[in-house]
């Protein structure tokens, strides 16, 4: 068997920011630290960090009044932040830059008086706190059939955003659906879709064509993970997402000779090396490095990290 190790692959700048940003509050205060929604869409980093005591919840309500409180790497809406404010929690921003970007977009088209298609996934935490900035300004769009429902008219002033762990075929297609309609329509002079999905996608489609199987590490709600299973799928290719080695299954791999292994931007490289190691053990894999693209993009983690207090029950009132 060969296996073609796709690179780029695994953390991109913002997910590597957030990590980093969450160590850094660990070794700072120590335990009982609150994360609002999963750091990053990752089930092995979200584990790492439950067995170091970080809490991750859902609602505020969970967080002790003036405890810390880190926002993941996805955003969050203002409404959250102004419930913070109120808990007087000790707050840090992990939102990856690139989807502050979305959200100052947002913010500027609706102060302009444009009415916002957000091209991205109910439900997608990114798109819930996009969607916060401008509630009655935005209105979501997953399909091209969506496009066609929608109520505005060839004269309105318009203009589209997008998550940016999106499929870029798949954006691509929503936004042809959508200039076709509405020709109109402005967009932001640099795309949503961030840079890491975009280098991802494009090594998986190159590498696809020659291979049998595709194996994606990367957690079921990772939006970026999924795309990158998708492309294969799409192609006719065996793909599989998985958390793990572990998860592996020798029927998978039935007269392949050529499998590509890839991650998404929020999967660790550990995770990839036990995959690795697994197709070493059961299949004599030889392991082939393929670099389509190189990066060197890196974020600062935030400010607020350097002013982060020990939690003290007094401090809780």
């Amino acid at each position: 068997m060969k296996v073609l190790l796709a690179n780029p692959r695994g953390f991109c700048a913002g997910v590597n920011m957030a990590i980093e940003c969450l160590d850094e509050a660990i070794r700072r205060v120590g335990a009982g630290i609150y994360v609002y929604h999963e750091i990053v869409h990752n089930k092995y980093v979200v584990d790492r960090f439950t067995k170091q005591g970080v809490n991750f919840v859902n609602s505020l309500d969970e967080v002790p009044l003036g405890g810390i409180l880190l926002f993941s790497a996805h955003g969050v809406s203002p409404e959250i932040r102004r419930i913070a404010r109120e808990r007087k929690l000790q707050t840090v921003d992990a939102t990856c830059p690139l989807v502050t970007k979305v959200h100052l977009e947002a913010i500027r088209y609706a102060n302009q008086g444009f009415n916002i298609l957000l091209i991205g996934h109910e439900g997608h935490d990114e798109v819930i706190g996009t969607m916060g900035e401008a509630p009655e300004s935005i209105t979501l769009v997953e399909t091209p059939e969506d496009v066609g429902r929608l109520p505005f008219t060839g004269t309105e002033k318009l203009a589209y955003l997008t998550q940016t762990t999106l499929s870029v075929d798949e954006a691509t297609t929503v936004i042809n659906a959508i200039r076709s309609r509405y020709p109109q329509i402005e967009s932001p002079k640099k795309e949503d879709i961030c840079y890491a999905t975009t280098n991802r996608q494009d090594a998986v489609k190159a590498l696809v064509a020659l291979a049998d199987v595709l194996i994606v590490l990367g957690s079921q709600n990772s939006s970026n993970s999924r795309r990158l299973m998708e492309i294969g799928a799409s192609r006719g290719i065996r793909s599989y997402l998985i958390d793990g080695a572990s998860e592996l299954q020798r029927a998978w791999f039935a007269e392949a000779e050529t499998v590509v292994v890839t991650a998404g931007a929020s999967a660790p490289e550990v995770v990839v090396e036990e995959c690795i190691q697994y197709l070493k053990l059961n299949f004599s894999a030889e392991v082939s490095e393929e670099t389509l693209r190189e990066e060197h993009v890196h974020f600062a983690t935030p400010r607020e990290l350097l002013t982060l207090k020990p939690i003290t029950e007094s401090s809780q009132g």
